[in-house]
């Protein structure tokens, strides 16, 4: 009974009111409020993007979508992160040009070693091209799966 009483026993308040552990975001606070603004010639810092980065687009799938200069056709893939996550890629089924999708629709699949998975469409539109080297090639996904591994052209 000894031992239960002293376990319901209420803790010290020192025990309590002892400090937390510093966290990162609260030493990067310390560390800011001791930074003093610079006086005098400011330089503004400016920020550059390539027309690239702001341009493809990805989907929670792991597909992206590439917009053409003139922003009338787009070229689809599927990300490097799902290449990697496929492992091998042995066979592409490519779409047919002149088809017309809408957004969500397959318009393939990618078969590797492990699995096997569709390709979903970002957006509505019609398939202007596909890439005929993945037919040959499907290799071509895992060496450059946002560049020459792109799947197909949309308008």
């Amino acid at each position: 009974m000894a031992a239960i009483a002293r376990a319901a026993r209420p803790l010290r308040s020192s025990v309590l009111s002892s400090p937390a552990p510093p966290t990162l975001r609260s030493l990067a606070r310390a560390q800011a409020s001791h930074i003093k603004p610079v006086t005098g010639k400011e330089s503004t810092r400016t920020f550059r993007s390539s027309a690239l980065v702001q341009e493809k687009k990805y989907t929670q799938d792991h597909e992206w979508i590439e917009l053409s200069d003139d922003g009338s056709t787009g070229t689809i893939g599927i990300s490097t992160y799902a290449a990697k996550a496929l492992g091998d890629v042995v066979y592409v089924e490519l779409p047919t040009a002149d088809l017309e999708v809408n957004a969500g629709d397959s318009i393939g699949a990618v078969e590797s070693v492990k699995s096997a998975s569709d390709i979903m469409t970002p957006v509505s539109g019609k398939i202007i091209e596909a890439n005929n080297v993945l037919e040959e090639k499907p290799g071509t996904i895992n060496k450059g799966p946002e560049g020459e591994g792109w799947i197909a052209r949309i308008r």
